[in-house]
């Protein structure tokens, strides 16, 4: 079976050559995918869900797969983001990998954090508004605990699992500091956590957009068939090259609005997406204009992210200018 032909339903999609994904619809907040690669008695799970309910369904329909998969050997994250790595410790005795970077992350910012942030998302006004409602309300967090992987590198591992070779490349900062995507040669596969996001709006939270740029090319050089992105349905190199282009278009289009004098903000609600408005989670584009204007302005542009997600949020809700008030003319949000 090839990738296009893969329908988007919540479970197990067989890839071949002994790859699975787990695909979570629609791929919004939260809705992230796995994968799981199995050679002779071995296996290597690809990322955790947000969920320990989430990720005991995943780990319970994998068991019923394959008897390799009734003790993971080894997981791998692809980065720190908590709809990748929350799940970790429902897989405690497996061989955990993931970048420095990741790891880092990931002890800045635990479930414990994380939870209790959304616990209390009525004291960070309209950034907190708009946590609860695309996640804080959607998911159960109860039990979450960190468990890091231990065994971190920076750049490029590889390692066999049976006769498979696995490659861990590390591509970061661009979604966030760590982000590495796994590539399974034998299997013409590439699971890419959120270097790629298919059919729905990526995000930059730590860039620049010259890695994630770099990941794309880098990932179209390969002989791959099939890629397993972070969100959205699994597909071909097709998706990778949607989202280069997508990098590309949110990069000019800034940089005209940027030259022309407008603020951030401003710019991104000034964006027509085209192609783009299909895409779920169009608010985004926000956070990914600020961190053009961060790159463009050499830093002088830096706005907190608090700010940024209430813009999100505005954006999230319709409103037609960054103020939050659709009457006034000024559109001004420095």
């Amino acid at each position: 079976m090839t990738a296009s032909n893969h329908p988007f339903r919540k479970g197990i999609a067989d890839l071949g050559r002994g790859t699975y994904a787990y695909v979570q619809p629609d791929g919004s907040w939260g809705y992230s995918n796995a994968g799981l690669i199995i050679a002779g008695d071995q296996s290597v799970l690809v990322d955790t869900l947000f969920t320990l309910g989430l990720t005991k369904e995943m780990l319970d329909a994998f068991k019923d797969i394959s008897p390799s998969a009734q003790s993971i050997d080894v997981l791998v994250n692809t980065h720190a983001n908590g709809d990748h790595t929350f799940g970790n410790q429902l897989v405690d005795g497996a061989r955990m990998i993931a970048s420095k970077a990741c790891v880092e992350e990931i002890l800045e910012r635990p479930p414990e954090v994380f939870r209790a942030s959304l616990e209390d998302w009525k004291s960070n006004g309209e950034a907190g508004a708009f946590l609860h409602e695309v996640m804080g309300s959607k998911f159960d967090f109860t039990g979450v605990e960190v468990r890091p992987p231990k065994e971190t590198f920076s750049d490029f591992l590889e390692f066999d699992i049976g006769d498979t070779r696995i490659e861990l490349h590390e591509f970061g900062p661009a979604h966030t500091r760590g982000d590495i995507v796994v590539h399974v040669p034998s299997a013409r596969t590439v699971f890419t956590g959120d270097l790629v996001f298919n059919q729905v709006h990526p995000i930059l939270w730590a860039g620049p957009f010259s890695n994630w740029l770099r990941a794309c090319d880098t990932i179209l050089g390969w002989d791959v068939e099939t890629v397993v992105p972070g969100h959205g349905s699994v597909s071909t190199l097709s998706a990778v090259k949607e989202m280069r282009n997508y990098l590309c278009f949110v990069m000019e289009e800034s940089r005209q609005r940027f030259d022309a004098g407008l603020s951030y903000a401003e710019a991104a609600w000034d964006i027509a997406l085209g192609a783009y408005d299909s895409w779920l989670d169009r608010e985004r584009i926000v956070a990914n204009v600020a961190q053009a204007y961060r790159e463009m302005s050499a830093g002088a542009v830096n706005p907190a992210r608090n700010e940024i997600l209430a813009l999100m949020g505005r954006h999230y809700h319709g409103h037609r200018s960054p103020c939050g008030d659709d009457g006034c003319a000024c559109h001004a949000t420095k």
